[in-house]
């Protein structure tokens, strides 16, 4: 039986709820280039083809639901925030999108050949319990499959962003405590939650990225407009300490120039199991 929400998970879901309705459209325009070049990855490690029933979770502008349907798949799109289910609708018309709870989903038990979510998996309360669910709406034999960020050393964007933060500004803000933002960066943990969650022949492995970024500035410009925890830590830092740690940013991006543009690495974990 699931456990209520803690006030806790209550106060960091609602955060996250409340985040998603203001930075939709930041993240279609900054993260989209990026973001997207796991999708192709993630269908395959869920073995997504044509007639097989897809549920997307935390699916945001709807990227990879539409891929999926691209595919030939009967794929439906799900978000806590209407703000990006309205957003995905837009975007592609034809394929099914709802509200709904990645932790309570409303959908009948195996219901589903396969379940993904795409870097959605960091912005929930209880990230066990959205597994729990997908085990439950997979059929016998289904596939589960999401996508992380690696760890701050070699996702650079982040690792640029964080330790300007802890040099020139403050950690220690009031945002409500969530999961560790890179708790699945290993891929030894991303394999032992899907096993105790019910899942076998679990895989779990990096999936290369890279960020192409137009202007020095655009780094600080995505991760403050287009996220929701990142964001956030930049938001609740003073103006002065904020105008020095943008300084800070465009310096580190700038070292990664080429020729007219600039180019970060930023690899995912791609992780999948199947239900017995």
């Amino acid at each position: 039986m699931e456990k209520p929400l803690s006030k806790a998970h209550r106060a960091f879901r609602d955060f996250e709820h409340a985040g998603w309705k203001s930075v939709a459209r930041g993240y279609h325009d900054h993260f989209a280039s990026l973001t997207t070049q796991a999708v192709k990855p993630l269908l395959d490690a869920a073995g997504v083809s044509s007639s097989m029933r897809l549920l997307d979770v935390c699916t945001g502008p709807g990227y990879a639901a539409a891929a999926a349907a691209e595919r030939g798949a009967a794929a439906v799109g799900m978000d806590f925030s209407p703000t990006m289910v309205a957003q995905a609708s837009r975007n592609y018309s034809r394929v099914r999108f709802l509200v709904g709870d990645a932790e309570a989903m409303p959908f009948a038990s195996e219901r589903f050949d396969a379940v993904i979510t795409n870097f959605g998996l960091l912005h929930l309360a209880r990230p066990e319990q959205f597994l729990r669910e997908a085990h439950r709406v997979l059929r016998p034999g289904g596939l589960v499959a999401f996508t992380v960020w690696a760890p701050p050393e070699e996702a650079m964007g982040f690792g640029m962003v964080l330790h300007a933060i802890q040099a020139h500004g403050n950690t220690k803000v009031p945002l409500p405590d969530g999961p560790a933002f890179f708790r699945f960066s290993d891929p030894m943990e991303c394999r032992r939650t899907l096993r105790r969650t019910g899942f076998t022949d679990s895989e779990a492995a990096r999936a290369p990225q890279l960020w192409r970024l137009k202007d020095a500035d655009d780094l600080f410009q995505a991760m403050l407009t287009g996220t929701v925890r990142t964001g956030g830590l930049l938001r609740a830092q003073t103006p002065e300490a904020l105008a020095v740690i943008r300084d800070a940013i465009r310096r580190s991006v700038e070292v990664n120039r080429r020729e007219d543009f600039y180019e970060l690495p930023m690899p995912a974990v791609l992780a999948s199991g199947v239900k017995p």
